[in-house]
């Protein structure tokens, strides 16, 4: 299907350029987003006498997408999640969740801009693509942590699960070095045999 493009689609064009699409991209998401028209000669004629106006409104979001994009860039958000000891979260960080934190920080930001390409599923320091604008993107930190000291110390570089990797394994060892009913006694023995 041929189209005419009402905005910057990413990997497709600029304003006003005639692309072909499969029927399906079209239909479900060009067209109902408002973000192209069919390619036929009345939308191209209205095209035309909308175009000034459509690129001025392009460029006026564009503006306030860009003074958002530079507070916004490089900031950092916390959330603070359960997760077993190996750091895995129960459940998963969804785009809804860093908007909502990114909203409660004083930014106006929908789910949808939020652009995630795998699931988080674990705690730690993500680097999130925002898309505030078709041409304007920023990157914003989020950290994943079981607590806010937690979410401090991964801030500061640490490996917090380093820590308890560690304490297990000293845990194991010292198990390895006695054998089952080495150790010492207990005191209910030592009040059987008085």
């Amino acid at each position: 299907m041929q189209v005419i493009l009402l905005e910057r689609v990413e990997k497709l064009g600029q304003i006003g350029d005639e692309v072909k699409v499969k029927d399906g991209f079209a239909r479900n998401f060009l067209l109902p987003k408002k973000k192209a028209l069919r390619a036929t000669k009345a939308n191209r004629e209205f095209f035309q006498g909308q175009k000034a106006q459509l690129e001025a409104n392009n460029l006026r979001l564009k503006g306030e997408a860009e003074k958002v994009g530079q507070k916004l860039n490089g900031k950092s958000f916390t959330l603070i999640r359960q997760a077993g000891d190996r750091g895995q979260l129960y459940g998963s960080v969804s785009p809804r969740d860093i908007a909502d934190v990114m909203e409660k920080a004083g930014y106006k930001v929908d789910r949808h801009q939020v652009s995630i390409s795998q699931a988080i599923k674990t705690i730690g320091l993500f680097t999130i693509p925002v898309v505030l604008h078709p041409e304007v993107k920023v990157n914003v930190t989020v950290n994943v942590a079981r607590s806010e000291d937690e979410a401090e110390r991964q801030a500061r570089g640490e490996n917090v699960l380093a820590e308890k990797t560690e304490a297990e394994e000293a845990k194991v060892a010292a198990e390895e070095l006695f054998e089952e009913g080495a150790g010492p006694a207990e005191e209910t023995e030592e009040a059987e045999e008085a």
